[in-house]
């Protein structure tokens, strides 16, 4: 079995720029932990490499674009490459985001080198102008071959010449391997091998017996005799539905009537898959360009119902009395609408979504009536509350439009230092009121830069009417707390719990500008 590899270059970077819509010639570099992890072609040729810290790629590169590394990103970019190729020769398998290996579909197109010559038109057609394709009798030597490649071009290395071909190499190249790799090659280099041909002509029970199994494996790589097949990934199924309006209609009532059908249909063909759609993407199409798209999230998953709704939100705020017209701001429907699609982009097993023993009939009058209500009032107008990660009480709410997911949430699971512990009081202050604390000599209660409390609470009260001075029965804290005030913490302070003489107890924070009542207990 012959084996052909397809390599985009510095993959990561390029699905960053276009993520970031800048362009893909500014010189840039995805970092990882504050180390330059993936660099591109204008950033090398100014010095930056792969490994730098990113003052030392800044001080080489002062115009150097820095993007995060987001390997979820990457996958996602990388799935049109994969369909392109799957066009030509089904049985694709995705080694990593800008790598793929496939079966040289070599008779069907005349010769490997015009099956070669054919995986880079299309791909530059789709876009990808740095593509690098080999074609060899294992994957290892494939690999090598593409990245010995120059633009846009390929490299077919002859049957049985994979040891011959290998041997100029040096060993750094196998550094992809990972950190393993990257120490086996400086091992290498200690003992003196330069090549891969160096490292083929060692006796292989010696290299076994010194660099262990995984050394064994790269030597037989080396001498093209690592014949490891891959794992060829299934097709995803086509799971879009959309609708044509021929004539385009111009009425929100309208489009909402004519592609219940439409969702009815991308719900049951979900379902055939064993699948709900918990997140799902809206377009309309007007003159053939998509001018208006959202994503939804359904806290459970979406039925057909939830999708005509949907599409009647997404429109309404774009219409004049019913009908669509011109607008001026961007993303705004401008035309009448000729093409409705659906696209789930987060599916799960139906399974996980099942009904419990006596139905949910209940849930879903109310998700209704909530949602006739958001219909009439706004969609953002209804939140619900939802518990996420903080130290104070207010920091731990956080208020999501109902029907949607919560999402980029602070992680409750985290330790919060200088969070108060339980129980949770149940009167949270939207604004806090201003309070005093004072100590027996009248003096107010201070707390220093090392959280040592300058008196013992003995009397409080909240000014606007709130509490009236009180003597202290009991207090607890305090639990300092040093939050970023760039960001809208409140800097170098400490939470106190204080109970007065009629018994009820209160959460003081206690600030660089003062005392106030964040909350209150039972």
């Amino acid at each position: 079995m012959r084996v052909m590899v397809v390599w985009c270059p510095d993959w990561s970077v390029v699905a960053a720029l276009d993520e970031a819509e800048r362009s893909r010639r500014s010189p840039a570099a995805v970092l990882s932990a504050n180390v330059v992890e993936v660099c591109n072609g204008p950033a090398r040729a100014e010095g930056v490499r792969r490994g730098q810290r990113r003052r030392d790629a800044q001080s080489r590169c002062p115009e150097l674009v820095l993007l995060p590394a987001n390997p979820d990103r990457d996958a996602r970019s990388f799935e049109p490459v994969l369909a392109v190729i799957e066009d030509l020769r089904p049985g694709v398998a995705a080694l990593r985001p800008g790598l793929l290996a496939v079966r040289a579909p070599g008779s069907w197109y005349g010769t490997e080198s015009d099956a070669a010559a054919t995986a880079c038109q299309a791909l530059v057609e789709a876009d990808v102008w740095d593509v690098r394709v080999g074609i060899a009798d294992d994957l290892f030597t494939a690999e090598q071959a593409a990245r010995t490649a120059e633009v846009q071009s390929w490299v077919v290395v002859p049957e049985g010449g994979s040891a011959a071909f290998l041997r100029g190499l040096p060993v750094q190249v196998l550094q992809d391997d990972g950190p393993r790799g990257r120490e086996l090659v400086s091992l290498l280099q200690r003992l003196g091998l330069r090549t891969l041909g160096d490292l083929a002509d060692l006796p292989g029970e010696a290299v076994e017996h010194r660099l262990g199994a995984h050394g064994a494996a790269v030597r037989r790589r080396a001498r093209g005799e690592d014949r490891k097949l891959f794992a060829a990934r299934t097709p995803p199924p086509e799971l879009d539905a959309a609708v044509p309006f021929e004539p385009p209609l111009d009425s929100v009532e309208a489009i909402t009537f004519s592609v219940r059908t439409t969702a009815e249909r991308f719900v049951s063909q979900l379902a055939l898959h064993q699948l709900v759609a918990t997140g799902v993407r809206i377009e309309a199409e007007s003159d053939g360009v998509v001018c208006s798209a959202r994503t939804w999230l359904h806290p459970r998953h979406f039925s057909a119902r939830d999708l005509v709704d949907r599409v009647h939100w997404q429109l309404q705020s774009a219409t004049v009395g019913g009908s669509l017209r011109a607008r001026k701001h961007a993303g705004e429907v401008r035309a009448p609408i000729e093409r409705i699609r659906f696209l789930p982009e987060v599916v799960e097993p139906a399974a996980a979504h099942g009904e419990a023993l006596w139905g949910n009939a209940s849930d879903d009058l109310v998700e209704r009536g909530v949602a006739r209500v958001q219909g009439m009032v706004g969609f953002d107008a209804v939140r619900r509350p939802v518990l996420q990660g903080g130290r104070s009480p207010a920091a731990r709410q956080s208020l999501v439009p109902w029907g949607e997911r919560a999402v980029d949430l602070r992680p409750v699971d985290r330790p919060w230092p200088g969070r108060v512990p339980g129980p949770a009081p149940v009167r949270v202050f939207a604004t806090p009121p201003v309070a005093e604390v004072v100590d027996d000599a009248g003096r107010e209660v201070r707390v220093t830069d090392r959280g040592v409390v300058t008196g013992e609470p003995r009397r409080f009260r909240v000014g606007g009417g709130v509490l009236p001075w009180q003597p202290v029965t009991a207090w607890a804290g305090p639990w300092p707390t040093d939050e970023a005030w760039w960001s809208g913490g409140s800097g170098p302070s400490a939470r106190f719990q204080l109970v007065g003489a009629d018994g009820r107890a209160w959460l003081l924070l206690r600030a660089p500008e003062g005392w106030s009542l964040e909350a209150g207990y039972d």
